[in-house]
């Protein structure tokens, strides 16, 4: 991968990250008010470098190397910027039941926006989708069973990954739905700073899965995901404790982030079953499905204004 690629992997990995991370930066500022400064600050000083370091870092980390036995930690790190052919043969052998599992996480959580969670309907079929509810189980079930077949005409090990893909998805959407009565409890309860700090930590933790695994899209280079993760991660921060009011404003900026992680998904399929990508096409779709939303969303501002 050459620098400019690099470049481009980074930004589309940092971007991401932030869309992404909308939800839990609204959960932490609503938090964040009921705490006092000097918590608040430790939170968002310490509490930054656990977000940064321990869970963009190292989980990466601890997937590609869990997906790759043959690797020592050090290769598991270094395994794309590495020309040993040993290193590289390892990763490529073990890619897919990596990428399949990323891929199968992300379009149930798509598919889960679509169907249940509330939203500003940013194209007109939103709203028949959301209406049809009771499908999504029956939808996501389907689709395990056609991926997981296709895989084992494969490799076994690759519908194994799609099965460990479904179970993280249904694992972290009941940490999620336990958030937000979590988040209501710590509003509601006079609870001390540091439970709610830990409480905080450990969501962010959970919510950080989402952009890991879509992080695998891009690029399977644990430093990359690193560095764009961990970027997006400060901006979140930032925006935590700074113009998340006006963030809000942006309807549908969700939106573009759940239309990038179902292609971002598509992708890793892809991926997964040998239809290679160029390296840009992921950061492309990104940048084109965030930045149509947020446009969309100016205009809706601008209209709101108007009248």
């Amino acid at each position: 991968m050459n620098l400019l690629s690099g470049i481009i992997v980074i930004a589309g990995l940092c971007l991401f990250e932030i869309i992404s991370s909308i939800d839990n930066a609204i959960i932490n500022a609503e938090v964040l008010t009921t705490m006092r400064p000097k918590a608040r600050r430790w939170f968002l000083i310490w509490g930054l470098l656990f977000a940064v370091f321990l869970v963009r870092g190292l989980l990466p980390w601890l997937i590609v190397w869990a997906t790759t036995p043959q690797l020592n930690a050090w290769q598991a790190l270094t395994a794309t910027f590495t020309s040993d052919p040993r290193v590289l043969e390892a990763v490529e052998l073990s890619s897919p039941m990596l990428l399949i599992g990323g891929g199968t996480f992300l379009i149930f959580l798509f598919f889960h926006w679509l169907f249940i969670e509330p939203k500003n309907y940013g194209f007109r079929g939103e709203k028949f989708f959301h209406a049809q509810s009771v499908w999504f189980f029956a939808i996501v079930a389907v689709l395990l069973t056609l991926i997981v077949w296709f895989a084992l005409q494969i490799n076994p090990l690759m519908a194994f990954g799609a099965v460990v893909g479904s179970t993280a998805f249904f694992i972290t959407h009941g940490f999620k739905q336990n958030a937000e009565v979590g988040e209501k409890n710590l509003l509601r309860k006079n609870m001390s700073d540091v439970s709610k700090i830990l409480y905080l930590e450990v969501l962010d933790a959970t919510f950080s899965i989402d952009g890991v695994l879509g992080a695998f899209a891009f690029t399977l280079s644990v430093p990359l995901i690193f560095l764009g993760n961990g970027v997006g991660a400060i901006v979140v921060r930032q925006m935590t404790v700074g113009n998340l009011d006006k963030i809000k404003k942006y309807i549908y900026l969700k939106n573009g982030a759940m239309y990038s992680i179902l292609c971002l998904g598509i992708i890793m399929l892809l991926d997964s079953f040998g239809f290679n990508l160029p390296s840009w096409a992921s950061p492309l779709i990104t940048f084109a499905s965030v930045g149509y939303f947020f446009y969309k969303s100016k205009l809706h501002i601008k209209q709101k204004a108007a009248a």
